[in-house]
């Protein structure tokens, strides 16, 4: 059997996808055993094993080698598809990985008319989140085809462009500061009151107090609400100080429903967006951004997409 055989790298991603050989054969409709025998043949192949069968399954790092192959083919099919007019007979799924703060204030803009025109080409964007320090495993595993990230080198195969800064800013309720922070908040009590944490993976806060009070490492009680939403909310509520993306502050500050704590302290972090590379018609480099988008492939439209909608959001590296 061909190992790049497109049916079985179909197979394998599906399986990705799933979880299980009886979902993967319900995505592609065709019975369990043929997603069992198609496996079989692309490891026997290769001489190597590509999937553990666990629960959920998961794959060995050679399938995780052929997975990203198997992305980019799905990525390369729906160009085709677009641009001969197909169908493809059902979405061509497009993964990418963003992180919440930014899905929730500047991404979905950004794709907006990006997913409409897919919905009628075809292609199924899928918008998989992770923090922005952790997004970029997803691409190196192939489980993406591009990321938001703050990685700023790009793995082999793969093109990398700097995005903008999201600057984060702390700031509490007024109703918060009165009963908690009378004085201010300051290197006496700052470890005492709660801090809005998003998951284990966040650290945006005690970046922010290294920077306000020079403390590394600081021990803080922290209040875990893992929803960007809910952390705006939490913080409307009283529940601690929150540091968040200024876009989702700035309309509750001009209402004096949140007030900034310590302005001149903030956490900038760069955005970079990751692709990889797929084989397409190259244009000339005096070409507008509208024959860009017109003429370029799916995966690098939304790229240009997810940079106009950063350019207009997010502030530019070294402001």
């Amino acid at each position: 059997m061909n190992p790049y055989d497109p049916a079985a790298l179909e197979c394998l991603a599906a399986l990705a996808d799933a979880g299980s050989f009886e979902r993967a054969a319900q995505r592609l409709s065709i019975t369990q055993s043929a997603v069992s025998q198609r496996l079989r043949a692309l490891e026997t192949s290769l001489g190597r094993l590509l999937v553990v069968r666990s629960r959920p399954l998961r794959l060995t790092e050679p399938g995780k080698v052929l997975l990203r192959y198997a992305r980019q083919m799905q990525a390369m099919r729906a160009d085709i598809a677009r641009e001969l007019g197909a169908a493809t007979g059902q979405d061509e799924r497009l993964p990418i990985a963003v992180n919440a703060d930014s899905l929730a204030t500047w991404v979905l803009p950004a794709l907006d008319a990006l997913v409409h025109e897919g919905q009628r080409d075809g292609f199924g964007l899928e918008l998989i989140v992770d923090d922005q320090d952790f997004t970029h495993d997803w691409l190196r595993e192939g489980a993406v085809l591009g990321c938001v990230s703050t990685v700023a080198d790009a793995l082999r195969g793969c093109q990398v462009s700097t995005l903008g800064v999201m600057r984060y800013i702390a700031v509490a309720s007024p109703d918060f500061i009165a009963r908690h922070l009378p004085d201010g908040l300051h290197g006496g009590n700052f470890a005492r009151v709660p801090w809005l944490v998003f998951n284990r993976k966040d650290d945006n806060h005690a970046i922010w107090v290294a920077q306000a009070f020079g403390i590394q490492g600081p021990r803080l009680v922290e209040r875990h609400v893992p929803s960007t939403e809910a952390h705006l909310r939490a913080a409307l509520m009283g529940w601690g100080i929150g540091v968040m993306p200024e876009q989702m502050a700035r309309e509750a500050l001009a209402a004096g429903r949140l007030q900034a704590l310590h302005p001149q302290a903030c956490v900038d972090v760069v955005l970079h967006w990751h692709q990889w590379k797929l084989q397409g018609e190259s244009l000339p480099a005096q070409a507008s951004a509208a024959d860009h988008l017109l003429r370029a492939g799916v995966l690098e439209r939304i790229g240009l997409a997810l940079a106009e909608g950063a350019r207009q959001a997010l502030r530019p590296v070294g402001d």
